[in-house]
């Protein structure tokens, strides 16, 4: 996809949903507050387009831990979930905060997930083609892993069960969208990410 169209793609519509949903956000912000102690935000180091760092902005939905926004791996650890972040997760609106990420030309709408850095390095060769591209709020590998919190708590060796099967999977499917990329996926990947958040 051209660049300069993908990017005012990502400016429009990223503004036309903060304005949308900024008083929910603004809600959802007062009810983390009130569940539990913290910030209202969770910041993690991300690795964006050429391997560049960024802070990646989501709704908290745990107690606080230093290890999970230092990017140590807790797969599948529901534990620490709060009462209100158990909701922000089924319905993905802890993402909402990476529109501002989108609007700071760190993140598109559609694109590979970022990952920290740690999972970067497991697969380098793969991720240096993958990160040509702006890590985005959603893509391929969102839709079909929506309930990988589910499969990672039911395995035994769940953070061996991400690398060796998940994340492979994950970034053939990143793969394939940095080689067929354009306006008509995104919309397609979009419609697709809302349909599946409500079915």
């Amino acid at each position: 996809m051209n660049v300069i169209v993908k990017r005012f793609f990502d400016i429009i519509f990223s503004l036309i949903a903060l304005c949308v949903l900024l008083i929910p956000m603004f809600i959802i912000g007062i009810l983390i507050k009130l569940d539990s102690k913290g910030s209202v935000f969770f910041v993690q180091d991300r690795i964006g387009r050429n391997f560049k760092k960024f802070k990646l902005y989501k709704f908290r939905t745990m107690v606080d831990s230093q290890k999970a926004s230092s990017g140590l791996f807790e797969p599948g650890n529901t534990k620490r979930v709060t009462r209100i972040g158990k909701f922000l997760r089924k319905y993905k609106l802890d993402e909402l905060p990476q529109l501002f990420n989108v609007l700071k030309g760190e993140m598109s709408l559609v694109g590979p997930r970022p990952e920290v850095e740690k999972w970067t390095n497991a697969y380098p060769d793969l991720w240096k083609k993958i990160l040509q591209v702006k890590p985005g709020i959603t893509d391929y590998a969102s839709i079909k892993f929506r309930n990988e919190e589910e499969i990672l708590k039911n395995s035994k060796e769940p953070e061996k069960t991400y690398k060796d099967e998940i994340l492979p999977e994950k970034l053939q499917l990143n793969l394939a969208y940095v080689n067929e990329g354009n306006v008509v996926t995104d919309i397609k990947i979009l419609l697709l990410t809302i349909f599946k958040i409500f079915k």
